[in-house]
């Protein structure tokens, strides 16, 4: 018997989907991966399968996830990066056995060195996260301007000016509300 377990978040950034995974830090937390087998799910959904996942994977998985948050934190309010999250991301992108191949329409797929291996799959999420903290793609980090929130995301948009992680949540939840604190300040421009 399966639980209900939130929805996935899949943005188009490997690592801050990864980040996503836990949402509303700074509110009701939602944990999104909380057992092993919802990593399995996660892993699976954006390419990266695993036939496998302990309690350990789990967790260093999440201590990943955490650091990466905590370097794109730190990159979008341009403060240095913490030395205890760059240990975690490096240490997890040089343990995995991943190799990027062609498939035959010209996207990258990855390999994992195994079916089981988790840390393969960390390693393309922690390769991932190097490549926006370095500035390697076109895009800035930002964070959410929920206050609940505070995500870091990858903004490609041409001006670089998105104001949240997710338009369909926290965008939205935001729009609710000041629609809302309209409606009581002028209760009858409704009609």
């Amino acid at each position: 018997m399966h639980a209900e377990f939130p929805d996935f978040r899949l943005g188009n950034v490997l690592a801050t989907s990864f980040t996503g995974t836990l949402s509303e830090r700074h509110g009701n937390a939602v944990e999104r991966i909380p057992t092993p087998h919802r990593l399995i799910d996660w892993l699976a959904a954006n390419g990266l399968a695993v036939t496998s996942c302990t309690t350990a994977q789990l967790e260093l998985a999440r201590e990943l996830r955490e650091s990466i948050h905590a370097a794109a934190t730190a990159t979008a309010i341009q403060d240095a990066l913490p030395a205890s999250a760059l240990q975690v991301i490096n240490d997890c992108s040089v343990q995995g056995l991943a190799s990027a191949v062609l498939t035959p329409e010209g996207k990258r797929r990855w390999l994992l060195g195994s079916a089981s291996c988790v840390e393969d799959a960390l390693s393309v999420i922690a390769a991932d996260a190097i490549s926006i903290v370095a500035g390697e793609r076109d895009g800035k980090l930002a964070l959410c301007a929920s206050p609940t929130c505070l995500a870091a995301f990858f903004d490609t948009s041409q001006s670089r000016t998105r104001r949240w992680c997710d338009m369909n949540t926290c965008g939205n939840r935001q729009k609710k509300a000041r629609f809302n604190a309209n409606q009581r300040k002028n209760p009858r421009s409704a009609e």
